[in-house]
């Protein structure tokens, strides 16, 4: 379906109706009359399509798998902003900057599945709240505004997931330890003695073989306008509560186009497996000490998804630097730049200083 044919009127008032969250249902924010969601599929019954990695790679996927989409970059930061239904400006939520939609399309592949929000914006608010609020040294006008301030963006969040079959060809060397007496000499009372000790040494011996992996749903990030040390921390999701994708959720809410290609994800994911394929091969080798001298892996089986994942999340200006704050739409867990008061700071110095210096003066006495 054409984006521009996704509208979402209430059947009561007409006015625009938003997916609620925490419901399968759409609401009317001007009349509260809520409908359920047209095209609902049910959540756990519907299996997920997985797509072909290298046909994809090969621009071979078929044309359902593809959609035309209206994204306009910001022109402060460069995320990829994605309009739906009748909307035509927003505000960037990356970094604030209002954005206008622009003229034409692009042809990108259409999500198999996503992650509906859970978490309404106020509870996303008290999450942030709270995190700001266990922060040491945070500004405490930072974290009163955050809690007054304007709205938070609700963001759909594009990922990939990969799944491939792993064998891999090791070699290397398996450390065994063992001891070995030696005679040192201490000082023992102004006095030289001599004592015997232990030491510990490693004892190699050449290791090689095969180990095989399985991997599912390895979650790579497909935005390069947050940076993936904050939403690496929002995991774990939980991805068996997916739905097959439907615009009826976007309803209310932002989406971001993705900007991380597919190739550029494979090669995220494949680091990723070569972290845990790494693991195997300590474990496979045992011993006491690992020694990996080269791993050969091959793939097969490789599939992926386009999903997206909800984030709330909220831009600040405070004191002339931007704070960025992402929760966890499913969990509420947050991440985001951690703000200094450097008031708090210096107070912290100066009574550590006060104290030490007591404790100090009192042990002399």
């Amino acid at each position: 379906m054409r984006d521009e044919e996704h509208r979402w009127p209430c059947e009561s008032c007409g006015a625009d109706l938003r997916f609620s969250p925490g419901d399968t249902a759409l609401k009317c924010d001007h009349c509260g009359h809520v409908q359920a969601l047209p095209e609902a599929p049910p959540a756990r019954q519907t299996a997920l399509e997985e797509l072909d990695l290298n046909a994809a790679l090969g621009s071979g996927l078929p044309p359902a798998a593809m959609e035309e989409v209206r994204i306009t970059p910001c022109p402060s930061c460069g995320a990829q902003v994605e309009f739906k239904g009748a909307t035509h400006a927003t505000e960037c939520p990356f970094c604030a900057t209002p954005v206008a939609i622009g003229t034409g399309t692009q042809r990108m592949i259409k999500p198999q599945a996503l992650l509906p929000f859970a978490l309404t914006e106020r509870q996303g608010r008290d999450a942030m709240g709270k995190w700001l609020g266990s922060l040491w040294f945070a500004p405490g006008g930072l974290v009163e505004y955050a809690r007054k301030g304007r709205a938070l963006s609700g963001l759909y969040v594009p990922y990939w997931t990969f799944d491939a079959a792993t064998r891999s060809r090791y070699s290397g060397a398996r450390g065994t330890w063992y001891y070995e007496s030696r005679t040192v000499t201490v000082q023992v009372n102004g006095r030289s003695e001599q004592r015997q000790e232990q030491v510990r040494k490693t004892r190699w011996n050449a290791a090689s073989g095969w180990v095989s992996r399985r991997f599912d749903d390895v979650l790579v990030l497909a935005s390069a306008s947050l940076p993936r040390r904050y939403t690496d921390a929002l995991a774990p999701w939980d991805l068996g509560a997916l739905v097959p994708y439907s615009p009826d959720y976007l309803a209310g809410f932002t989406a971001e186009g993705y900007t991380v290609s597919l190739a550029d994800g494979q090669i995220i994911a494949r680091e990723q497996m070569a972290a845990q394929i790494a693991s195997d091969v300590r474990h496979d080798i045992g011993g006491d000490e690992q020694r990996i001298d080269q791993i050969n892996t091959a793939y097969s089986a490789e599939t992926f998804k386009h999903i997206l994942l909800p984030i709330w999340m909220a831009a600040y200006k405070y004191n002339g630097k931007t704070y960025r704050f992402v929760i966890n739409g499913q969990t509420g867990k947050v991440q985001g730049e951690r703000p200094y008061s450097a008031w708090k700071i210096a107070f912290a110095v100066i009574l550590a200083a006060l104290v030490a210096g007591a404790i100090a003066y009192l042990s002399q006495r």
